[in-house]
């Protein structure tokens, strides 16, 4: 059975004091929770606090990027190795802000995912498409281009993730801070799609690999979308910044029963 996993990505968010008034109230929330995964993705300077409020809880903690490099002469870069010190267990990796506003593409994001893994963190690597190729009737070309990327690593980094693992994020661009995110029957064909891109590599970590729903994941929404059988969670932006929303977008995914092998 796939575990529901659901991650708050706080991105450019956050103060010493409001994060620890939102954890303390997530951690309140969540406590008696022990059926799902649950995660908060962090800016480089909180992890500490993180690391301080969030241990011996329930609830992993993560970074929103890793560098592609591990160390050097490489100016605000942030390798996987020094968030794994704080005590992460996550990073996102690919985020599509990321890949607009700084311009990091698929090649640099399969490096950050092989660091991740080396540095013992589970990278949930982000997937989806634009406004206009999901208009042009593109998106599963730019997911298998996305994908196959991942797939041309070497052969000894390949094997390494599939033993250690991996998270898909689907995440469609048009979706994300949105009013609407995409259907529930949407994100399963798009989430579906991706199962049988990775089962074409390998069938049994196809089944094994946990593929969330990215793009305005909302208490309103997250059961119809949760309830999906390829929908194995949710990598929650705006609403994660709500800790009453939150809890109820992960107690959603404590109804949701993933397929066995």
């Amino acid at each position: 059975m796939r575990r529901p996993l659901v991650v708050g990505n706080w991105k450019l968010n956050g103060s010493l004091a409001v994060n620890e008034a939102r954890m303390q109230a997530i951690v309140g929330a969540e406590k008696d929770i022990h059926q799902i995964d649950i995660g908060l993705c962090l800016p480089y300077v909180y992890l500490f606090q993180a690391q301080q409020l969030l241990a011996n809880t329930n609830i992993m903690w993560g970074s929103q990027n890793v560098s592609q490099f591990e160390q050097g002469a490489y100016t605000a870069c942030v390798s996987a190795d020094m968030v794994a010190e704080f005590g992460c267990q996550l990073a996102i990796v690919g985020h599509s802000e990321r890949r607009h506003y700084s311009a990091e593409n698929s090649a640099k994001a399969v490096i950050r995912i092989k660091r991740a893994v080396d540095a013992g963190i589970t990278p949930i690597y982000c997937i989806g498409e634009t406004q206009a190729e999901h208009a042009a009737g593109e998106a599963k070309k730019v997911l298998a281009a996305q994908l196959m990327a991942l797939l041309d690593l070497d052969k000894i980094s390949l094997e390494k993730i599939k033993s250690f693992g991996l998270v898909m994020a689907y995440e469609p661009v048009w979706a994300i801070g949105a009013d609407q995110a995409a259907t529930p029957e949407l994100a399963q064909s798009m989430h579906a799609f991706i199962r049988d891109l990775l089962s074409k590599f390998d069938a049994e970590f196809a089944q094994k690999t946990r593929i969330i729903y990215g793009g305005s994941v909302t208490p309103e929404n997250a059961k119809a979308l949760f309830n999906m059988p390829d929908i194995d969670g949710g990598l929650v932006g705006r609403a994660s910044l709500d800790a009453h929303a939150f809890s109820s977008i992960c107690a959603a995914a404590l109804n949701y029963q993933a397929p066995s092998n």
